[in-house]
């Protein structure tokens, strides 16, 4: 049986791509061990594959990337390995490193553009290392596979690189409904799930909820900027109708996703990481049946065009979008969601997943 090394920099306890990633070759007859950063609020992991998780002193900036990279290194060192899976450019030195010292096959995953993430824009510098180590070590990879076509694109035009694409998308699953800890009675939901970083459109939507009196938000999730958006809802007096649950476990999160009227997906275009995104949440709301809002952005408006299961928006000033979400959330889009859930899962991906490890022994 061929092991799998599998590194992540996250706690690994929500990250889905990851865990499908890895169940899908335990059961191709792979052994996994999945290697991730263990948190204070870090929950408790139950798995059918091998998981371990480093504890770290620094667990932001240069001297998080520098300790976890420092003490993954070692820990593949030291591991009995057949293949390495590095995810994002953040994991990828130590990977890279011990693929040529060892003469071990390595396999990229580019869940974005890393260097292009929002985070990095006012820190060229920081940039600038992030983009020559990316610029050193992507062209010699010949394993590698990507979360869209655009990302795919941009990488195969500027290292030369063949890049394939592996859509981030939900296991099929029957809706199960459970129920908010608030009351909803009388209500529209709104639902944001996901990362709560700049760049979101998290401000433009709690903006908006000053014109939307008949309508819940409610955001799933935690980030950078969590407790100055829960400040700012306090201000504008919108606590009653703005509910922020914190990050909750995949398995409850999709019994809460199918009780929203609208799922959104409106970041900002703040360079190519969020032009190219498409991110998981739009697939999970196609998955409960939710219809979607998205940003006016290549890979998200092209799912909202071809399967006509939501609006891009048109307008981002607050009181146009509210008037745009009022008659969003009137709309029957139940016909064109059952359609698109059907053809929009992980099982219709997992076969060129599987061909890229096989294809790499």
């Amino acid at each position: 049986m061929k092991k799998i090394i599998v590194s992540v920099t996250n706690d690994l306890s929500t990250d889905q791509r990851v865990d499908k990633v890895c169940s899908t070759l335990q059961k191709e007859g792979y052994e996994i061990v999945l290697i991730g950063r263990k948190l204070k609020n870090s929950i408790p992991l139950h798995r059918s594959y091998n998981t371990k998780r480093i504890k770290l002193i620094f667990n932001k900036g240069f001297f998080f990337y520098a300790e976890f990279n420092f003490r993954l290194f070692f820990v593949l060192l030291f591991s009995k390995k057949d293949m390495l899976l590095s995810n994002d450019l953040d994991t990828l030195l130590p990977n890279y490193i011990i693929s040529i010292l060892q003469k071990k096959k390595i396999l990229y995953d580019s869940h974005e553009l890393f260097p292009e993430i929002p985070e990095l824009i006012n820190k060229p510098f920081v940039k600038k290392c992030w983009s020559r180590l990316e610029s050193w070590i992507l062209p010699k990879l010949k394993n590698t596979y990507t979360v869209c076509n655009s990302i795919a694109d941009f990488y195969d035009n500027k290292y030369n690189t063949h890049f394939k694409t592996i859509l981030n998308l939900p296991i099929k699953r029957e809706i199960e409904l459970g129920q908010f800890p608030f009351k909803t009675k009388g209500k529209k939901i709104i639902i944001y799930q996901g990362a709560v970083n700049i760049g979101r459109g998290l401000e433009l939507i709690i903006d908006t909820m000053e014109f939307l009196e008949n309508c819940i938000l409610v955001v799933i999730g935690n980030g950078d900027i969590y407790k100055e958006l829960v400040k700012k809802v306090d201000l504008k007096n919108l606590v009653n109708r703005i509910h922020f649950l914190g990050k909750i476990p995949p398995s409850e999160l999709h019994k809460l996703t199918p009780l929203a009227n609208l799922g959104l997906s409106i970041e900002e275009d703040l360079g190519l990481n969020y032009r190219f995104a498409l991110p998981n949440k739009i697939f999970d709301y196609i998955q409960a049946e939710v219809p979607v809002l998205v940003s006016n952005l290549p890979e998200m408006k092209m799912i909202s065009i071809n399967y006509k299961v939501g609006e891009i928006v048109k307008n981002r000033k607050p009181i146009e979008l509210a008037k745009q979400i009022e008659g969003l959330i009137e709309k029957d889009f139940s016909n064109e969601l059952k359609k698109a859930k059907k053809e929009l899962i992980w099982e219709n991906q997992k076969e060129k997943l599987i061909s890229i490890f096989n294809k790499s022994i």
